[in-house]
């Protein structure tokens, strides 16, 4: 696409795949070589295009996290399947969620943070789910309560932030010892979700992880904000009368972000990888606006790549212990590939296969997933 070239690459089990030429992500787990985003990534469907403005800065650059999920940058990662990466690039390329699932600990969550490390995408925003999540707490956070405090002189903010009572850092009126308002844009910080629809030049990577825990409507809640890109922050429309821009926090460490007029729309839609474990049913119309993607068990050579990425200088010393864990993943229904990394370390700890000791952990270590004892 625009002349850059995919090469043909080792799936790791003997055989080669060929890169489709649409393919903007080929899986490899590392960063494109000397190749801009911007550049291979084509315009959105004209239903996906979006105006929001002004662009941002780059984003942080990857966190430790992703090291801890795919090993240090430049180590082996797993193959992925074509089907796989196909999916994948249909989601970047309509600009559509990715909607991603399979059993418990097979690594739906692990293909965020290989789009983001191959596409050089920065850091990965993730929200995890549970029953009390609500589209407003992906969107953003208000502290009414501490504002309150402010206005009346008893919070932390009540003095400003240039220590000067009634003065802000910009030598601006804020709240002193007397009360009066504090900015409100203070005490917003908006989260995983909102801050990925901040109006960036290249899309953020947004994991939306287990989303199958949640209440039974936020799937339905979350698509008029996927549909449209865009959502208000109702404090801030209220007060754009008197505080018109204002200056709040973004789920990115030590981040703000100015927001006019209490809106905020996005220019570049983001990746965003929504994982279920098949736990329940989601309504038609939210399906309907997502690329599906169902992962299956992992094959030998990914967990041999797996193991590669996270203990150097390994190759080819686990085979045995990774066909003895694929076995007893398929007859027990499916285990983590985390309880394979958890023998594998115990091997490099000093634990041997012929101590006495080492059948008893792995029985500890394999048990079934679901609680069955």
């Amino acid at each position: 696409m625009n002349g850059v070239h995919h090469p043909v690459e080792s799936t790791g089990n003997g055989g080669s795949v060929s890169s489709r030429s649409w393919w903007i992500y080929r899986g490899t787990g590392q960063p494109l070589a000397d190749i801009r985003l911007a550049d291979v990534l084509p315009p959105p469907p004209a239903w996906r295009d979006f105006d929001g403005g002004p662009v941002l800065p780059p984003v942080p650059a990857e966190s430790a996290e992703t090291d801890r999920r795919l090993g240090g940058a430049g180590r082996a990662t797993p193959r992925q399947n074509p089907h796989d990466i196909d999916m994948i690039n249909t989601a970047l390329l309509l600009r559509r969620p990715l909607l991603v699932t399979g059993r418990p600990g097979i690594g739906k969550s692990t293909l965020a943070y290989l789009v983001a490390r191959e596409l050089g995408l920065g850091r990965v925003l993730h929200w995890g789910i549970t029953s009390r999540s609500t589209l407003r707490s992906g969107l953003y956070e208000y502290d009414a309560i501490g504002r309150a405090q402010a206005s009346l002189g008893r919070g932390p903010a009540a003095a400003g932030t240039s220590g000067a009572p009634g003065t802000d850092a910009d030598g601006e009126a804020g709240p002193g010892p007397q009360g009066g308002e504090a900015r409100i844009g203070d005490f917003v910080r908006l989260g995983p979700l909102g801050t990925a629809l901040l109006p960036y030049e290249l899309p953020r990577v947004l994991l939306i992880d287990e989303l199958d825990k949640s209440d039974i409507d936020l799937p339905s809640d979350l698509l008029h904000v996927l549909e449209n890109g865009a959502y208000d922050i109702p404090e801030l429309v209220r007060a754009r009368q008197r505080e018109r821009h204002a200056q709040v926090f973004t789920d990115d460490p030590d981040s703000t972000v100015t927001v006019t007029d209490g809106r905020i729309r996005c220019r570049a839609f983001p990746f965003v990888v929504i994982t279920s474990n098949g736990e329940r049913q989601f309504p038609p119309a939210f399906l309907r606006r997502c690329v599906r993607l169902d992962v299956s068990p992992p094959r030998e050579d990914q967990l041999a790549a797996m193991i590669a990425a996270h203990f150097r200088d390994q190759d080819g010393r686990h085979d045995a212990l990774i066909r003895a864990f694929v076995e007893r993943s398929r007859e027990h229904g499916g285990l983590a590939t985390d309880q394979l990394l958890n023998a594998v370390f115990l091997r490099t700890a000093g634990v041997r296969d012929d101590d006495a000791a080492w059948g008893d952990l792995l029985e500890a270590l394999w048990r079934e997933l679901s609680g069955a004892p």
